[in-house]
């Protein structure tokens, strides 16, 4: 996410910081090719410009030209910028005091809104709610089945009818969600590939009857400075209260995320950053600025690694590390555990300081891990255990049994020895109490 902008943006701010003492001059040279960098990435240019005059003003000031560390002040004013330019702070839902909440789901056609509102409804149900999804897009292909497969992928109920009239839909969705005991409704409404009024008056029909606390504008994030004038003709039409911003795992140049806050005046609350239904993330603007500055996002990290690990197994395998009984057993349920933290890249790219710029640009195989899992679950438990067991004939039958080769079973047997000898020379160097914060 945004890796072409930090890149560029680093380039600008090495530059800035190898200078012993800041001018005016220098100070202006590097704001020009941030601004540069701003538009190349599709930001808005009245908002590049505003945010470059704000920095530009703060960095002029006295503190900074006779600082210490003016390079560092500088990083600093522009990551208070970054931060307050896409909303301060992270917006939550708001939820109605009588149940059921309605949710509105609006956008262009082809934003992802079906895909949402599963990854909507899976969320909202992790936090102790009980969602209901309703199909209200009765004019694309296979719309209402498509909302079907998501309710079906994600445990979650779905209400749809045979019927020409999307409002009347909502309105009776409501009534079920009441009488069935769901406090939540959230409705995947129709898009078009432009505004146009038929769809503005659908909307605003659904708007009247359903009431929601929250309308949701989804973008594309891939679409950079059209999502921004999109969400400018909503909220012009119909109005909303919050932004979701989609395929952010893509080639997302950064230009929505960071023009759409300041264009409308309406926070972003989730990004959706992959396929899968647990892929949506809330939108915290500062850890935002901390990554497109490439300084990673440690807070997010950790909050990932809580979710995924296993306290419980975290404080067994402890244990049978200080006594150097790690097994392949073990390797195998670290390896479940940090596979649900998500994509080993996005993982990465969160890793502060010197490691995130050092591990930048490496490419993560997430299919050699799963070739990792198909060879351990080919091994009998007995092999796990020792895998010093595994001959020749052994690998012969795990290689075919996990659909590899002899040579693939033989690397992982050898990294594991290698994480082994480490474990003991880690021991030996003094260290009684050994953890492993995100897995292996």
């Amino acid at each position: 996410m945004f890796q072409d902008l930090t890149e560029k943006l680093e380039t600008v701010l090495r530059k800035l910081k190898g200078h012993g003492k800041l001018t005016e001059k220098n100070i202006s040279e590097s704001m020009r090719e941030i601004r540069r960098v701003l538009l190349e990435a599709d930001v808005n240019y009245k908002v590049a410009r505003q945010f470059i005059a704000g920095v530009e003003q703060k960095a002029l000031g006295q503190e900074v030209l006779k600082s210490i560390t003016p390079g560092q002040q500088v990083v600093k004013i522009i990551y208070d910028e970054l931060t307050f330019l896409m909303g301060e702070k992270a917006d939550q839902i708001q939820f109605s005091n009588v149940p059921p909440s309605v949710i509105m789901l609006v956008g262009l056609q082809g934003s992802g809104k079906t895909t949402l509102a599963g990854k909507i409804g899976q969320y909202l149900r992790k936090k102790g709610r009980n969602p209901l999804l309703v199909a209200a897009d009765i004019y694309r292909p296979a719309a209402i089945q498509q909302l079907s497969v998501v309710g079906r992928a994600t445990g979650l109920k779905t209400y749809s009818e045979e019927s020409q009239h999307a409002a009347a839909i909502c309105e009776h969705a409501v009534d079920f969600a009441r009488k069935n005991m769901f406090d939540t409704v959230i409705i995947d409404t129709a898009g078009r590939l432009h505004i146009d009024d038929d769809l503005m008056g659908e909307l605003i029909d659904i708007r009247k009857v359903t009431n929601p606390s929250e309308i949701l504008f989804v973008a594309d994030g891939m679409t950079g400075q059209d999502a921004v004038n999109t969400a400018s003709a909503f909220q012009e039409k119909l109005g909303f209260d919050g932004i979701v911003l989609t395929k952010m795992d893509g080639d997302a140049r950064g230009g929505a995320a960071l023009s759409i806050r300041a264009v409308t005046d309406k926070p972003i609350k989730f990004l959706s950053v992959g396929e899968k239904f647990d892929r949506l993330e809330v939108f915290h603007p500062e850890r935002m600025a901390s990554r497109i500055l490439g300084m990673g996002d440690v807070v997010s990290l950790v909050e990932k690694a809580q979710e995924a690990i296993d306290q419980e197994k975290a404080i067994k395998l402890e244990r049978k590390l200080s006594r150097e009984e790690f097994t392949l057993e073990d390797f195998y349920d670290q390896l479940q555990q940090v596979r649900k933290m998500g994509p080993l890249q996005d993982i990465l790219a969160m890793m502060p300081g010197q490691m995130n710029k050092a591990l930048r640009g490496v490419t993560v195989d997430d299919k050699a891990l799963v070739m990792i899992e198909a060879i351990i679950n080919s091994m009998t438990k007995e092999e796990r255990r020792r895998p010093n067991l595994i001959n020749g004939s052994r690998k012969k039958r795990i290689s075919r049994g996990s659909g590899t080769t002899v040579q693939d079973v033989n690397r992982l047997i050898n990294q594991f020895n290698m994480m082994q000898k480490m474990i003991k020379m880690m021991k030996k160097g003094g260290g009684k109490r050994m953890r492993i914060p995100f897995g292996f």
